[in-house]
């Protein structure tokens, strides 16, 4: 499985009625695969939307997307609201969840987007899923782990959902006491970046 992660850049104050014409668009976009997930921003760079698309592979994206391009409604009709356009491919991790699939895991979720020197995200995926065996799951669950195939390269995107920002900060709180946590993985750090996301009323992660 791959993920496709496109992210939007908005004109200020245009999120909602961008969803508005997202998901008035969605059903035709829906014929063709599942949609993942979307989410805006509330902390970290503003006016963005984030939209995940699963595909089986890379071919069943190539195959997908033209034939969907032909639908009357889709893509949405919102050059108008649109700064900047982003897209990136990604690969789950072994002991990542699958993302989607219509499950409620929280009321806000919590992007981290790690960026590592080249060569070792294996090494990387190596101690991220042994620290995960000692005990952080059992404070919060883990939405979606994934490293970059295709975009900006050794990236690594962890997502957390909560039921609110005082749930994030008793966690982190929390997690902070465990020896495994966080992963021993700062050696191979190049940057960090985290975003507060908010779903869609449509998103399959509401």
């Amino acid at each position: 499985m791959i993920y496709e992660i496109r992210t939007y850049t908005l004109k200020p104050g245009m999120i909602p009625e961008f969803e508005k014409r997202f998901e008035a668009s969605l059903p035709a976009r829906l014929k063709y695969s599942e949609l993942a997930a979307f989410w805006h921003t509330e902390i970290g760079p503003l006016n963005q939307v984030i939209h995940v698309w699963p595909y089986e592979d890379l071919q069943q994206r190539a195959d997908i997307r033209p034939r969907a391009a032909r639908e009357p409604d889709w893509p949405p009709k919102a050059d108008d609201l649109l700064l900047a356009m982003e897209s990136g491919i990604y690969l789950p991790a072994p002991f990542s969840p699958k993302l989607g699939g219509g499950q409620k895991l929280g009321n806000i979720y919590e992007m981290r987007i790690y960026q590592f020197q080249p060569g070792t995200i294996p090494k990387v995926i190596e101690r991220w899923a042994e620290a995960l065996k000692g005990g952080r799951l059992n404070l919060s669950p883990l939405a979606a782990c994934m490293s970059s195939d295709i975009g900006l390269l050794n990236v690594w995107i962890h997502i957390w959902p909560y039921a609110d920002l005082n749930e994030r900060e008793r966690v982190r709180k929390e997690s902070m006491k465990l020896p495994t946590w966080p992963p021993k993985t700062r050696e191979f750090l190049v940057g960090q970046q985290n975003k507060i996301l908010a779903p869609a009323s449509f998103s399959p992660m509401a």
